[in-house]
């Protein structure tokens, strides 16, 4: 008996580090959303950068085309968190990710923080093969735009608001788990958030 007990002592000392990692309880000034994300699958959980550090640079989880296979496009988004502009001594931070796919090469801002964003979504393609989101855009303080390496289906929809704040500090995905035989999508939707 005193093995069970010790046994679901660390079980749930396991459970509690994992998801104190997951979400830094830090507050935010505003959130962003597009008009365009899809609807299949369900929101993951928030994931902040750590206090004081703002997203300067990304990568994606992209699965590319297979062909006659059923594609998934873009699967996760991660985001590289730094105290100062230009450094890159970063910790990185996602939300829930698709099963699919490679990670890119991480794309930094030439200067600042990431303030805004455009997805790349592909709508409804009825009995067609369904990829939902398949790429993101988003602007560096200044203006200037970073593009990701994800697929070209879809078309790009409108820019986010710009952050209330100095900068992204912060990530949800919506994700549709794998389908089985049925038609999988991965990443849908995100939102964004934004710190003073």
């Amino acid at each position: 008996m005193h093995h069970f007990f010790s046994m679901m002592f660390s079980l749930l000392a396991i459970i509690g580090h994992v998801s104190s990692k997951r979400s830094i309880d830090r507050s935010y000034r505003s959130e962003l959303t597009v008009s365009n994300g899809m609807y299949w699958g369900s929101w993951g959980y928030k994931s902040m950068c750590p206090s004081g550090s703002y997203a300067a640079g990304f990568s994606l989880k992209v699965e590319r085309p297979i062909g006659r296979g059923d594609d998934t496009a873009l699967n996760g988004i991660r985001l590289y968190c730094v105290d100062q502009p230009g450094s890159r001594d970063y910790s990185s931070i996602e939300s829930d990710v698709g099963n699919w796919g490679e990670w890119t090469d991480v794309k930094w801002c030439h200067s600042g923080y990431l303030t805004s964003f455009q997805l790349r979504v592909e709508s409804s393609q009825g009995s067609g093969d369904d990829t939902a989101a398949n790429n993101i855009r988003f602007t560096c303080t200044g203006g200037f735009v970073l593009e990701g390496d994800g697929t070209d289906w879809g078309d790009w929809g409108k820019w986010s608001p710009n952050c209330m704040g100095k900068g992204i500090c912060g990530i949800k995905t919506r994700i549709e788990g794998s389908q089985g035989s049925g038609d999988d999508t991965a990443l849908n939707n995100v939102r964004m958030f934004c710190c003073d």
